[in-house]
């Protein structure tokens, strides 16, 4: 057997593989011979089956599929022996001429191949990184709602602005029948305010779902309808009032601080503000790193210029699926997928030329940080290292859950050596600062 690579030019090859007899036939012998042993024919014994009868009968197709086992192991060895960087998997190449009944056989495969770029890291305030600060207010606010959970619940008579009704929705054209509690100034706009502020419980109320709420997911819980349909929800519900409250905001007092920090960390207001700013901007700094990199990603595929073996990508996408696609179909997919191959690209440039890389135990700890945070929102707070480890282990037995949870560990570390070696523009906000001027 012999392979060998031509370029067509920096970003196509062809790999031809010719194969002759010698290279096939013990294997496809030591096949038959197998097959004989086993073969179960009238008029003969089991085992005694004249070989030219197995012959005739599988010889054929037992060189074939040897044939193509030998094509595609030994096409796979070519290619990480010459240490190949393709994109894509190998296309075969149509030969009219082909004749299985030959002596020898040549395959040729096109291969698409990956560009050699540079990556400048060195460009100044080019991308903007947003410092998100948690504001009085937004403190003030915290300390209200948390006021407001650990607060005294009692019966009122009739609703006001302050207050919480509990009521039923019905609307039986649109399947809406719904028991439910909201606050009442968690309505939008005065006028559905004043349909409820002095209902009494068994009113009947009616209401247009239309911005209802300042919140469409508020009123999807509410009203418990699907998702796709909430946006464009225009119909109008009856609530019947069944129960009305209002809540006494709980003491900022040390036993409240007890019930919030059991572990004592907080006993005064002022300790109590502190860590909610710290808090809230911990994860402000969460969503600041996520746009932080999407903005790097961006910066990057544009100002990192080179070219793809666009035509040979088309044409593999028309064939890498389930479904075979037109020439059309593929060029609009390739058209989709190209700025995420390019990135993909840099990333891996990145992380071989700066050696960084991800082990299996960096992995398995990523995970059960992951586990660990998941476990705390439903009370386990000290899960054993066992259990841990377990859970762990059968999340990255599943390939899906393994390459998200790789895909997000390995943006963190890209992330953190991003931070240390780019200069960013940085800019301080608020949270609704950087709402409005990020997602605008």
């Amino acid at each position: 057997m012999n392979i060998t690579k031509e370029n067509v030019d920096a970003l196509n090859a062809v790999v031809k593989v010719d194969i002759v007899a010698d290279d096939y036939q013990a294997k496809v012998t030591e096949v038959l011979t197998d097959y004989r042993k086993k073969a179960d024919i009238p008029g003969f014994r089991k085992g005694h089956v004249p070989m030219g009868m197995i012959k005739k009968q599988y010889g054929k197709s037992v060189m074939i599929d040897e044939v193509n086992k030998l094509i595609q192991d030994s096409l796979n060895k070519f290619l990480t022996e010459e240490k190949l960087d393709i994109l894509g998997n190998p296309l075969p190449r149509v030969n009219e001429d082909f004749n299985w009944d030959a002596d020898t056989f040549t395959f040729e495969f096109e291969l698409g191949l990956a560009p050699e770029f540079d990556v400048d890291l060195s460009a100044k305030n080019k991308v903007k990184q947003y410092n998100i600060v948690a504001t009085e207010e937004l403190i003030d606010e915290e300390v209200k709602n948390i006021q407001t959970r650990y607060g005294k619940m009692s019966a009122i008579e009739e609703a006001t602005e302050h207050s919480n009704v509990t009521g039923t929705f019905v609307n039986e054209e649109a399947g809406i029948n719904k028991k439910s509690t909201f606050l009442v100034n968690d309505l939008k706009g005065k006028k559905n305010e004043k349909k409820v502020i002095g209902a009494k419980v068994g009113d009947v109320i009616e209401l247009g779902t239309k911005k209802l709420f300042e919140d469409d997911h508020k009123l999807q819980h509410i009203l418990g309808v699907e998702h796709d349909v909430i946006h464009d929800l225009d119909v109008t519900v009856t609530l019947t009032v069944e129960d009305i409250t209002k809540t006494e905001p709980a003491d900022l007092d040390k036993e409240l601080f007890d019930k919030l920090f059991v572990d004592g960390s907080v006993s005064t207001v002022t300790e109590l503000r502190e860590k909610i700013k710290e808090d809230a901007e911990k994860q402000f700094a969460q969503q600041g790193d996520q746009q932080l990199l999407n903005a790097v990603q961006e910066y990057l595929i544009e100002n990192t210029k080179f070219d793809l073996p666009a035509e040979f990508l088309k044409k593999w996408l028309a064939t890498a699926g389930e479904k075979e696609l037109t020439a059309e179909e593929a060029a609009a997919e390739y058209e989709k997928s190209e700025k995420g191959l390019r990135y993909q690209l840099i990333e891996g440039k990145i992380m071989k030329d700066n050696d960084i890389k991800l082990d299996y135990k960096e992995l398995v700890d990523y995970a059960k940080g992951f586990i660990r945070q998941q476990m705390a929102q439903f009370g386990n707070m000290n899960p054993e290292e066992k259990e841990l480890d377990d859970i762990a282990g059968r999340i990255l037995q599943n390939q899906d859950e393994a390459q998200k949870l790789q895909g997000q560990l390995i943006s963190q570390k890209l992330l953190a050596f991003l931070k240390e070696n780019m200069n960013f523009k940085t800019k301080e906000v608020t949270y609704e600062e950087f709402i409005k001027e990020v997602y605008k």
